[in-house]
């Protein structure tokens, strides 16, 4: 049973089809079904209902959360299913990170009806899954994937991620339309506007390497050559090393004895170096040879690659840390309904941004407060500057009961 839309009024009804909505009020567990996969091994994380550190109405501002470190959270939701032909799909959804999950995802997934979402997570099938997801410092970005068969696409190039302010909630809206053409919004903003047949490698290529193509006996391709006129000149020295003149060989050395007596050598002092010669733009030269291409005969055109039977929406992650908070859920075909929930979260957002610049400020003051008594404070065996900082930092997190200052 999916929860029917209810933040419009009847004034503000659209003619459009609302498959499936969701703001996590009491009852959210009737709807939402956790997966069993990792319970037994005790690696499945917790769900709670919460509203964050900044929220203007703790039980309107409620969304599902995850509430442990270094667990997997599976979960997901039915509804009726529908088919996409023909029509519009926006699938929208809000997140908040509550603290930096250091590597893990934030997506969300749809897919067609499934039997048992207790059984729901990694290897369930999905059409699209689609938000963002960070790794470390160097994998920061939105992750849209199409599945087409038993495969499932990514973009050939990362769509822009927009999730770096800690504790701030950020509106994620795709719109997949029947001309195959893909729309990525965050935060009311155009990330990515594009095609499924050109941006994902769906499709078989159009045009292929020509195999059989052979670079022809005559072609040049070095972009340069030997110039021709040029001659070593005669007085040119390129003997490095000579015998010393200095040195002869003793009238006393016998070589039946001796040996052969071996010159002593020294470093040439008219040595010009190894005489090259110069290169010179090549007349003849045709640029860099490649193989041509030829029509694909494996290549075949779908206009229904967009195209796709749903019945579920879930969230299937990995988080280092928890606490991310998931809210305002939204699949449908008009983009009316989608601006509705879009306001829910514009109107938490700008509160969000105010309340966080106010604490910030106070933070400051309030720190530079305690800084000020600190370091009148004599550093003694008792009192190390160690001590000082550390004691700047706690009141800083009791204030504000964060982890650090990036969090605010």
């Amino acid at each position: 049973m999916w929860k029917p839309l209810t933040c419009l009024s009847a004034a503000a009804l659209v003619s459009g089809k609302v498959h499936f909505s969701e703001t996590f009020d009491d009852d959210w567990e009737e709807r939402w079904i956790r997966g069993q996969y990792y319970v037994s091994e005790g690696k499945q994380g917790k769900w709670l209902l919460n509203a964050g550190r900044v929220s203007q109405d703790d039980e309107e501002d409620r969304g599902m959360m995850t509430a442990e470190d270094s667990k997997f959270f599976e979960i997901s939701a039915a509804f009726e299913p529908f088919s996409n032909e023909g029509k519009d799909l926006i699938v929208q959804y809000q997140t908040k990170f509550e603290k930096n999950i250091e590597c893990g995802g934030a997506y969300i997934k749809v897919g067609a009806k499934i039997k048992n979402q207790k059984k729901f997570g990694q290897s369930t099938p999905f059409n699209i899954m689609f938000g963002p997801e960070i790794c470390g410092s160097e994998k920061h970005l939105t992750q849209l994937m199409f599945k087409n068969g038993k495969r499932a696409y990514k973009k050939t190039k990362d769509i822009e991620y927009k999730q770096n302010v800690i504790g701030s909630s950020h509106l994620y809206r795709l719109v997949l339309k029947p001309d195959n053409s893909v729309r990525v919004e965050i935060d009311d903003q155009v990330v990515f506007e594009g095609s499924l047949k050109e941006d994902w490698e769906i499709l078989p290529p159009k045009m292929i390497t020509d195999v059989a193509d052979k670079k022809p006996f005559d072609w040049v391709d070095d972009p340069n050559m030997d110039d021709p006129k040029a001659k070593k000149p005669s007085d040119w020295v390129d003997e490095r090393r000579i015998q010393d003149p200095s040195v002869t060989k003793p009238d006393e050395w016998d070589d039946d004895e001796d040996g052969e007596w071996v010159p002593q050598m020294q470093d040439n002092p008219a040595y010009k170096g190894e005489w090259k010669v110069e290169r010179i733009a090549n007349p003849e030269y045709k640029g860099t040879w490649q193989k041509g291409q030829i029509e694909n005969p494996q290549f075949e055109d779908d206009d229904t690659l967009y195209k796709y039977n749903f019945g579920y929406v879930g969230f299937d992650l990995w988080q280092v840390r928890g606490g991310v908070i998931f809210d305002n859920i939204i699949l449908c075909d008009d983009v009316a309904d989608a601006d509705a929930f879009k306001q829910k979260w514009k109107t938490l957002h700008d509160f969000e941004v105010k309340t966080k610049a106010a604490d910030r400020a106070s933070w400051k003051a309030k720190s530079a407060t305690e800084q000020k008594k600190l370091e009148e404070t004599p550093v003694t065996h008792h009192t190390t500057k160690s001590m000082k900082k550390e004691a700047i930092s706690e009141t800083f997190k009791d204030a504000f009961d964060v982890e650090d200052e990036d969090e605010l």
